[in-house]
Parts: C-alpha cells; sequence; structure tokens
C-alpha cells in the first residue's frame, strides 16, 4: 500500500481500491496505520501549485459534490543518504522519502583502495549528516545509507565481488562502512540502483518492462521484467557490456576479449580516436569535436561504437522484450554521432516485433546516480528487507 502511494501518489483511496482489488473500507483500514506513524497523509501537502515544490496540494473531486483528498507521502517524514563510488570521485546526496535530493556534496578521490574509500566515504556520510540537522531546513530521521558501485555487487550481503574500475574484490562495503558511521548500509550495483530509480520515481512508474542502459567509462544495463528489478540468482544480471560482440583481439577491463565495453564505451572511444588520429592529448570532448567536424578517423570511431551498441541492445530486446529501453550515461545525449548507426544497427538485428522497443536517450549526471542509491534504501525500507526495518 505505501509502496503505490510513493510512486503513484498523490492517489485517492478510490482509485488504489480500484488498482488493487480491495474494497474501499480495506483500503482504508490499511493506510490508517500509515497516516499514525506520519508517513502518509490525505490533507494538502504543498507542491507546485502552492508555489513550493515538490508534489500534492491536490483535491479531487469524484461525482457531483463529493471532494476526494488524495493520498499522498510526507516527503520530510524520513531522510536518505545516496553515494556513488568512482575511481576518482565520490558523489553524495541526502534525499526526502520520495528521492527529492535535498543536498549534495562532492569529493575527489586520489587512492582507490578500499581502506581509503570506505574512510572518506564515512566523513561524505558524516558531512551530509550535519546538513539533516539544520534547524533552518527541517528533516526527517535518517533511515540509512545507500551505496552505488560498479561491477558484480552482492546486495544481499553488502558486499562488492569484483569491481574492475575500482580494483575491489570480496570487499564487505556494508559492514566495513556502517561499523564507522553506526547506520544501515545498503549496497548495490550502481546500474541496478539508477534502475531502481526509475522503476519508483521515473519513467519506469507506468511501464510494464524497460532496461536502463548506460553509457560511460562501461557499458551497464539494469532491467524491470515482471513487476521486479532483476537481480539474478547470482547477483548478476544484464551485463550488456560484457557481451562477446566487439572484436576478440580487444581486452575489456574485466580481462575478457570481445566484450562490448571495448568498442562502446567513452573510454573506447576515446582511446580509439587518439590511436587513429595520433592525437594522444585528445580528451572526450576533443574527440566529440573532432567528428562533429568531420573528421573521418573520428567519425568511424563513433560509427564503430554506435554498431555495436545496437546489436547489444538488439540482443537484450530479442531476449527480455522490454516495452522501452531508456539510454543514459553523463552526457550521452551529446554523443548523437553514434544515434543514427546504433538506431540502424538495433533495427537490422531486432526480431519481428521487439523492434517496436523504444530507444529513449536521457542524460544523467553523477548525482543521479548518488540519488539511485539512495532510492534502493527507500525500496530496502518500504519493503521491510534487512537491514532495514519500518
Amino acid at each position: 500500500m505505501l509502496t503505490r502511494i510513493l510512486t503513484q501518489g498523490p492517489i485517492p483511496r478510490v482509485e488504489i481500491a480500484r488498482r488493487t482489488g480491495l474494497s474501499q473500507a480495506a483500503v482504508t483500514k490499511a493506510v490508517a496505520p500509515l497516516i499514525e506513524a506520519g508517513f502518509v497523509t490525505d490533507q494538502p501537502v504543498p507542491g507546485p501549485a502552492d508555489g513550493d515544490g515538490g508534489g500534492g496540494g491536490i483535491r479531487a473531486e469524484l461525482g457531483i459534490g463529493r471532494p476526494v483528498s488524495p493520498l499522498t507521502v510526507i516527503p520530510d517524514s524520513i531522510s536518505v543518504i545516496g553515494l556513488k563510488v568512482t575511481p576518482t570521485d565520490l558523489i553524495g546526496v541526502t534525499t526526502d522519502f520520495r528521492a527529492g535530493i535535498r543536498a549534495v556534496r562532492h569529493q575527489q578521490v586520489t587512492d582507490t583502495s578500499p581502506e581509503s574509500v570506505i574512510k572518506r566515504l564515512a566523513e561524505l556520510a558524516k558531512e551530509l549528516i550535519e546538513t539533516l540537522a539544520d534547524p533552518a531546513d527541517p528533516a526527517g530521521p535518517l533511515i540509512g545509507i545507500g551505496v552505488a558501485v560498479s561491477g558484480d555487487v552482492d546486495a544481499r550481503h553488502g558486499v562488492v565481488r569484483d569491481s574492475p574500475f575500482m580494483g575491489w574484490r570480496d570487499i564487505p562495503v556494508a559492514s566495513l562502512l556502517s561499523d564507522q558511521v553506526k547506520v544501515p548500509v545498503v549496497v548495490s550495483n550502481d546500474v541496478r540502483a539508477l534502475t531502481v530509480a526509475e522503476h519508483w520515481f521515473g519513467v519506469g512508474v507506468d511501464a510494464d518492462s524497460f532496461a536502463v542502459v548506460t553509457i560511460g567509462s562501461g557499458v551497464g544495463c539494469g532491467l524491470y521484467i515482471n513487476g521486479e528489478v532483476v537481480s539474478g540468482a547470482h547477483g548478476v544480471s544484464g551485463e550488456l557490456g560484457h557481451l562477446p560482440l566487439a572484436p576478440g583481439d580487444l581486452v575489456c577491463t574485466c580481462g575478457r576479449r570481445g566484450c562490448v565495453e571495448t568498442v562502446a564505451s567513452s573510454d573506447a572511444i576515446l582511446a580509439r580516436v587518439r590511436e587513429t588520429t595520433g592525437q594522444q592529448d585528445l580528451d572526450l570532448s576533443g574527440a566529440i569535436d573532432l567528428a562533429h567536424s568531420g573528421d573521418a578517423h573520428a567519425r568511424e570511431a563513433f560509427d564503430r561504437a554506435g554498431e555495436v551498441i545496437g546489436s547489444a541492445l538488439a540482443a537484450m530486446v530479442n531476449l527480455v522484450g522490454p516495452e522501452l529501453v531508456v539510454i543514459a550515461g553523463e552526457g550521452v545525449t551529446d554523443y548523437d554521432l553514434y544515434d543514427q548507426r546504433m538506431r540502424q544497427a538495433f533495427a537490422e538485428h531486432a526480431f519481428g516485433a521487439a523492434g517496436d522497443c523504444r530507444l529513449m536517450l536521457r542524460s544523467h549526471t553523477f548525482d543521479d546516480w548518488a540519488r539511485g542509491a539512495a532510492t534502493t534504501v527507500i525500496r530496502s525500507y518500504v519493503k521491510g528487507e534487512p537491514p532495514l526495518t519500518r
């Protein structure tokens, strides 16, 4: 019930009854303890119509002369911290119950050893905790900290089993960080965390199935199918970046050959442009500018990336059949250079009606990734999963 109000509210009781098949009396009975606990209200909550940001502030009319007060969560009833880990930066945010970002902090990383990063994460978390105590900006109690890390993550036990970008293997991040900050910690694969955020508060709210494909230093994929974000029997799923669709002579950061990432990641594109143009001091922005100017070598690198990404998307859509694929990442909308080739390769390899799957390019910042980490905490809290309880 709380999940439905949180992700679909403000929503009248009668609409909840219609969508769940429960009677209105049953809905009212189920909602009563949520209202009593201060999580949900049927009173107006400041929102855009009230000039105060957020959602709510809505009264609906059901029939003639029958005002309906929709149910909505109280955003400030809880607070959450989300942390995103990269080899160069740590990004932290505080959010409310609806994953609305309240504060943002960034720190640079020079030492990626687990000991150093965990210490820095604890410092960052404590700094964010201090922002929650600001009397001028009251926030709800902190329920937990979410950490998003690339690679193979055992979310159930809070262990990063293998993160090639960080150089980590079998690191119990949740327990190590929780020992320092004395707050429950949820650790997730970063792409899966972003997918949870899209499911609960983004494009996935009204979608029966969707995928989030992220393109940056790596290529990742999160799947929402049959009412759940797919975790996989062994905690691994959607590893689009490691499908063997690239030339076999290219070695991936994971140590294997021919992975999609060896051609389609931003690092791979830049390396290819540097190699073919001889401009070793070129950065990604310069490579994009060079390709836009018509340089044949730079264009070839983006065309090659688009071909492999499109083929990988078609393979995933043929297998899973989502109605929508969100292609996301930092500055991904700047990669219009491979968009046409990507869509062409997808159309060439998508089987039958799978070709009707919508492809949507959507840029994400690292703040969005940290927000995804916070959303995994909200999800675990609402569902009553350990280490969080209600």
